[in-house]
């Protein structure tokens, strides 16, 4: 695997690069648009390429939304967030461009080397990576620099937000659903199709959609769901929806083996504080074979004889221990598709719209558990605080940053 810190590779990479571009039909003048200026920003430039690379890797990452529109957004903010960076005398070391790798590859569990690979399998160059790196170190040293003073919490403030009863939102949403499985050999058609639902004018076209495509129990209903907590929905879902107005269709959103749309139906406040939940125990059955009519009907029968999580080790009683799962994990820490199906669940209540590796999931809630505030850590809590008021204050600059600049698309 490369290592970032082995330079001499960069010479090499570059010249491979631009001969798989000379390759191409129309040799040099391929290579030449390719390498050539696709956007300004100010006094930088953005290539076809670095667009073309971002999308890549944007794809490989599941992010949701069109690939290319989403990287040429993000490759002018990483513009206009060194040359900020430049102007404060603020340049990222090495050494913190590598600790940055290190910790974006953690994420996915998987050491720098293993995620440089991983991305080069699927086409992706390491500078790409090392490039989207730099530009978020940089940025977290300018926030640090002008917003640190103003970001300070006081105890007051701590002991607010510790009698406040939770951090939880007010707030509860109608949307409507479409799933749709995407395995490899079909994501390309499957993505083509969700970029054309997301276009939907109306509920009505929406939900003739659901029930045409989507995978979900709620596709008989047109993909329609009950009135929910916005505290309940995945934490990876809840900006999506806040971003949408009544009618709105969200991007389509990539998870595991499919690809999520959602329409805002409705939205409004409730009048009291829903509580945040602090774990999400649930209970995973594996039925071999996927959704056959034979599992489902075995998932029907599982579901008149389970009231709760316990029950199910009876029904896996001398089978594979791999047959269930069990499983108790922060909101944010679930997988996207599991806090989607576990978000429309009550404890004791059962979904089998999920496969996992050719068997069928037969999902069930254990039950939510709530966060206390009398035993949260004022230290943390503190911390938390700041963060957010130091996101928004770094989002209202780059926005300034951003209307102030002078960006010409080429």
């Amino acid at each position: 695997m490369l290592d970032l810190l082995k330079t001499t590779l960069k010479p090499a990479l570059g010249a491979a690069l631009l001969a798989a571009a000379l390759t191409l039909p129309g040799g040099t003048a391929e290579a030449q648009n390719l390498f050539a200026p696709a956007i300004r920003v100010n006094d930088a430039v953005i290539t076809n390429y670095e667009i073309q690379q971002r999308a890549r890797m944007l794809e490989v990452l599941s992010a949701p939304g069109d690939p290319e529109e989403q990287a040429r957004e993000a490759l002018i903010n990483d513009r206009l967030r060194i040359e900020a960076a430049a102007r404060l005398g603020l340049t990222p070391s090495e050494e913190e461009i590598v600790e940055g790798m290190d910790e974006f590859a953690s994420r996915a569990n998987l050491s720098r080397e293993e995620f440089i690979q991983a991305l080069a399998q699927d086409g992706v160059a390491e500078e790409t990576f090392r490039d989207f790196v730099r530009a978020g170190v940089a940025w977290r040293q300018v926030v640090r620099q002008r917003f640190a003073g103003r970001a300070n919490v006081s105890a007051d403030e701590v002991e607010r937000a510790l009698g406040s009863g939770g951090t939880g939102s007010n707030v509860r949403v109608l949307l409507s659903e479409i799933i749709m499985p995407a395995p490899p050999q079909e994501r390309a058609a499957v993505r083509a199709r969700a970029n054309r639902i997301a276009q939907s004018q109306s509920e009505g076209e929406f939900s003739a959609f659901a029930r045409q495509f989507s995978a979900t129990a709620t596709r008989q209903s047109g993909g329609r769901l009950p009135w929910q907590d916005l505290s309940e929905l995945p934490p990876q879902l809840r900006p999506i929806v806040l971003g949408l107005a009544p009618g709105e269709v969200s991007d389509p959103l990539p998870i595991p083996n499919a690809i999520a749309l959602f329409q805002l139906r409705g939205i409004e406040e409730t009048g009291y504080d829903a509580p945040e939940y602090a774990a999400i125990e649930y209970a995973a059955y594996y039925l071999p074979g996927g959704r056959t009519p034979e599992n489902l009907a075995r998932a029907r029968v599982i579901a008149t004889q389970t009231d709760r999580c316990d029950d199910l080790y009876g029904i896996a009683k001398g089978q594979p221990a791999s047959r269930l799962d069990r499983e108790s994990a922060a909101p944010g820490d679930l997988p996207t598709d599991v806090a989607l199906e576990l978000s429309k669940l009550d404890p004791g209540e059962i979904s089998t719209a999920l496969t996992r590796s050719g068997n069928l999931m037969v999902l069930m809630l254990c039950g939510r558990t709530q966060e206390v505030n009398q035993d949260a850590d004022r230290e943390d809590l503190a911390m938390g605080i700041r963060n957010r008021r130091l996101d928004a204050l770094s989002e209202g600059y780059l926005a300034q940053l951003k209307a102030d600049a002078y960006i010409v698309t080429q």
